[in-house]
């Protein structure tokens, strides 16, 4: 059975993507990954009571992450009928979620566009972007 990635985050867009690719997931047999990136740098300089500050922190974060963002999500795999998992990682987005599909030999990638536009985006980039230009499988941009 091949996989695919959906990128989620807490957008009306990721909700769309995740409806999308559950259609497909049905149409073609793949079990669908849902995967949400908590934006973190490992690269600060920290005493060793912040780091297990962090430690605490990242994990509560986690925690908020899955019960507010992928349980939702997984509701709507679960409705649709389709195999499911779902991811929770630190990191920079579109590096992470690059991750992840190389690890899960994911077949396909399908992210919500979450609307930025303007300066922001054309100095910055977008998450989706980043994705559509550095992926080695097929991406899909759900509006």
């Amino acid at each position: 059975m091949d996989t695919i990635v959906v990128g989620v985050d807490n957008s009306d867009a990721s909700t769309r993507a995740v409806e999308f690719a559950v259609e497909r997931a049905k149409i073609n047999q793949w079990k669908v990954v849902l995967m949400h990136v908590i934006p973190w740098s490992p690269f600060s300089f920290n005493t060793p009571s912040e780091n297990d500050h962090r430690h605490r922190e990242k994990q509560r974060e986690i925690e908020a992450a899955q019960e507010q963002i992928l349980v939702p999500m997984a509701d709507i795999a679960e409705k649709g009928g389709v195999p499911h998992s779902e991811v929770v990682r630190h990191g920079k987005p579109s590096e992470t979620i690059l991750e992840v599909c190389d690890e899960e030999k994911a077949v396909h990638l399908i992210v919500g566009r979450t609307g930025d536009s303007g300066l922001r985006e054309s100095v910055f980039g977008s998450v989706a972007s980043r994705l559509a230009q550095h992926a080695t499988v097929p991406v899909t941009v759900v509006p």
